[in-house]
């Protein structure tokens, strides 16, 4: 039956609406890439921008051959796991199941943004096949599964599967946990089993700071990536022309600017908590710690974006900077090195907006973003806003599970590319930098009598080893 005019204005306008939010959080990948390169040092910009473009060319081939289909694939095969079908876009699009051509390029770039979390984790010393592998491996598989748990209609943890774990489901609306514990706990296992950068540590254990080379990127990429945020969390909820049946001017127009707003607060709290925190612990006022407090809010508040108020979000940015700073404090004690802090971030401040999701969603707001606000749904909500455990409880089953899982796949990934010798270069080619090392030559173009140390370092150790 062919749709009305009515119905194809709308489903225009929801496309385009999707559209671009996909095209916002694509954006988010030049912002990784800017804060990365930022926060290496000079002499691996282009290895780590290089990994960046990867993310995206690798990402988007092994998401369109099987990574979108273990994630969304449903049917008479569907299974609470893993998606079995949809491989390669197949029968897409599906009206049964609302998927077609923006569904699937917006919920690409959020599975290439995972395999960019990891490799700040393990910056400037890993060899490029082995990222080749990981980020092929995370993006297509591992990924894949956890978004199904969540986001499918008939995962495990789904808000809405018809048979709701705790009679919940777990809130993650935009990925704290899908997205970025997963990436986190990735880099996670990957910077434990390579062990610190050349210079980190002393031998007597002592932390050496390494600072990035241009504080100018990691700021760009910081404001690059809030403007992508913006997609990313008022983005998901893939439609916005969604009346509300119980009002009169309300519907997803009204959830997805209140969204918005709840983001910038949760980032802008953060970033002025770990402004004056930073402050007090070390006694001046450091840019790049600013805009990763900033970050950490955002990563927190991606879980409940949409099923908090504004003023709630305060608070979970406010938490957010303490879990942060508690983790690079933490790190450094554990002689840990992740030269992002992107475990500390998406890892530690990930698994807190589970956690907060689970204390202060409210009932009203979670019955419209997963219900369309149907006239007499009742569903379990915030623990602290009088809605028992149940929600709590599914928060916690997700965070645990994704924990388990990511550990389950990427660690034994990781040890075996190390058992291989495939993971960390050799300390000469640490020391001389993976740009002049591995790729050919320098980020930065320099002349002749301005070469950088480290290449002459690099040069020298090369004759020795001759």
């Amino acid at each position: 039956m062919a749709a009305s005019w009515e119905e194809s204005v709308e489903y225009s306008i929801n496309t385009i609406y999707l559209l671009f939010s996909a095209y916002l959080v694509f954006v988010m990948q030049l912002g990784f890439a800017m804060l990365c390169a930022g926060s290496v040092r000079a002499k691996n910009a282009m290895n780590i921008m290089l990994t960046n473009v990867v993310d995206a060319v690798v990402g988007s081939l092994s998401y369109y051959l099987f990574g979108f289909a273990f994630a969304f694939g449903e049917g008479s095969n569907a299974n609470p796991f893993i998606g079995t079908s949809f491989f390669a876009l197949k029968d897409i699009p599906n009206s049964t199941y609302d998927y077609d051509y923006s569904f699937f390029l917006f919920q690409w770039a959020f599975a290439i943004a995972v395999a960019g979390i990891t490799s700040g984790s393990i910056a400037e010393r890993t060899q490029f096949s082995a990222y080749l592998v990981f980020s092929c491996f995370l993006s297509g598989f591992v990924y894949p599964v956890v978004a199904h748990w969540v986001w499918s209609s008939t995962g495990w943890l789904s808000p809405n599967s018809s048979n709701l774990l705790l009679g919940s489901g777990a809130i993650d609306f935009a990925g704290s946990g899908v997205v970025h514990l997963v990436g986190g706990v990735a880099g996670l296992w990957g910077s434990f089993i390579e062990g610190p950068r050349v210079g980190r540590f002393d031998s007597f254990g002592k932390a050496t700071p390494i600072r990035g080379h241009n504080a100018t990127l990691v700021v760009l990429g910081t404001f690059l990536l809030w403007f992508g945020w913006f997609g990313f969390n008022p983005g998901s909820f893939d439609k916005i022309l969604v009346a509300y049946p119980d009002t009169s001017d309300q519907g997803n127009w009204t959830g997805v600017g209140r969204t918005a707003v709840a983001t910038t607060l949760a980032g802008s709290t953060a970033g002025i908590v770990t402004l004056f925190g930073r402050r007090l612990l070390v006694g001046h006022w450091d840019a790049l710690d600013v805009c990763n407090g900033v970050l950490g809010g955002f990563v927190a508040i991606t879980s409940g974006c949409a099923v908090v108020e504004p003023w709630a979000a305060v608070v979970c940015g406010f938490f957010a900077a303490c879990v942060l700073i508690g983790f690079n404090i933490l790190a450094v004690k554990l002689q840990f090195d992740d030269p992002l802090e992107a475990t500390q971030l998406h890892g530690g401040c990930g698994a807190w907006g589970l956690i907060f999701t689970g204390l202060f969603a409210k009932e009203e707001f979670v019955v419209q973003a997963y219900n369309a606000g149907a006239v007499g749904t009742v569903r379990p909500y915030g623990l602290f806003m009088g809605g028992g455990w149940r929600l709590l409880g599914a928060q916690v089953a997700e965070l645990l599970a994704i924990v388990g899982w990511v550990s389950l796949t990427m660690g034994p990934l990781f040890y075996t590319l190390h058992k291989l010798k495939i993971l960390r270069i050799s300390v000469a080619d640490e020391i001389a930098g993976l740009d002049v090392s591995t790729h050919g030559g320098h980020a930065y173009v320099h002349t002749e009598e301005h070469q950088p140390r480290f290449y002459a370092d690099y040069v020298r150790i090369q004759g020795n080893r001759s």
